[in-house]
């Protein structure tokens, strides 16, 4: 390979292949016309032969350049498309996010974002996940997403959690339970551990409640857990037990049969984080769509007991 040739001398030959002049294609390329001239001799001078037939009058390809003019055109269109896809990555235009979300975050927040990044950015594309928050940190970690939106399983150090948004906890029951009675906030001491129905430990709610539920036998002994809050409802709906899980996780379920009460005396409260890998940095595609996150957590209508964080 002679690494004397470069981009500089493709584009030399096809300005003159093109207009069929040395003054016009130097006047094209914004070069001198004995600049030009050097440049088309240096590129003969390394690939072996001549690439035009020179007169006074005209200037014609000799038939191994005819030969190459098309080849000589390609290369260059690729590599100014590939500057062109590389300027729209760095500047997000372009790109995919792979990112991570609680199912009450996607509901009211992250399908808003994303909505409103794909009209500003539509060559921006998303992979999201619905995963427990064990499985969240560790896809953080090994890179199989960018970040997500999640309540923290284990505060692993190697990730970065910053707080977007907390709600208070209360209890979801069916209309027909005894909880549902009453307009007033409820309190811990009232609830009977009979018939609450847990989260798993593996998501977000079950590990926080865990660690920090007033009443400490909600987390002892065996019952009936569930890991995800569709599967929640139709437990509610079906033996009319009661669970607890914060304002907004039960704002996304859309169901007349089902009644929420805050819980207070304490009142508890979880925050959702954005969370990062530490030491990594976001691309610009990831970064436009926190922007869009930013904006909709912020003109997005959320229960009472529900406080925006800044991001």
């Amino acid at each position: 390979m002679n690494r004397n040739i470069s981009l500089r001398h493709f584009r030399a030959f096809v300005a003159v292949a093109n207009t069929g002049s040395f003054t016009l294609a130097a006047a094209e390329l914004f070069l001198t016309q004995s600049a030009l001239t050097a440049t088309i001799q240096q590129f003969e001078d390394a690939i072996g032969f001549k690439l035009f037939d020179r007169s006074t009058r005209r200037v014609a390809l000799t038939p191994v350049a005819a030969g190459f003019k098309d080849q000589a055109q390609d290369i260059l269109n690729q590599f100014e498309g590939a500057v062109t896809d590389l300027e729209s990555l760095a500047h997000g235009h372009r790109g995919h996010v792979r990112i991570a979300a609680a199912a009450s975050v996607t509901h009211y927040f992250l399908a808003k974002a994303i909505s409103r990044l794909k009209h500003a950015f539509p060559n921006i594309t998303v992979s999201l996940h619905d995963e427990a928050s064990r499985q969240i940190e560790r896809m953080v970690i090994n890179g199989d997403i960018d970040f997500a939106f999640a309540s923290p399983h284990k505060q692993l150090a190697e990730l970065v959690y910053t707080p977007i948004f907390e709600d208070r906890f209360g209890v979801l029951c069916n209309s027909a339970h005894r909880y549902a009675r009453g307009k007033r906030p409820l309190r811990w001491q009232e609830l009977d551990t009979s018939d609450f129905v847990a989260f798993t430990d593996d998501t977000g709610i079950g590990a926080f409640l865990r660690a920090h539920a007033p009443r400490a036998e909600l987390a002892e002994g065996t019952r009936n857990e569930v890991s995800n809050t569709s599967s929640l409802c139709a437990l509610l709906r079906g033996d009319g037990g009661y669970s607890i899980l914060p304002a907004l996780a039960a704002g996304r379920v859309e169901d007349r049969d089902l009644v929420f009460r805050e819980l207070i005396a304490p009142t508890l409260t979880r925050q959702v984080y954005l969370v990062t890998r530490k030491l990594r940095s976001l691309s610009p595609s990831s970064e436009l769509l926190l922007d869009a996150m930013r904006a909709t957590l912020h003109d997005t209508p959320v229960p009472p007991s529900v406080r925006i964080l800044d991001i």
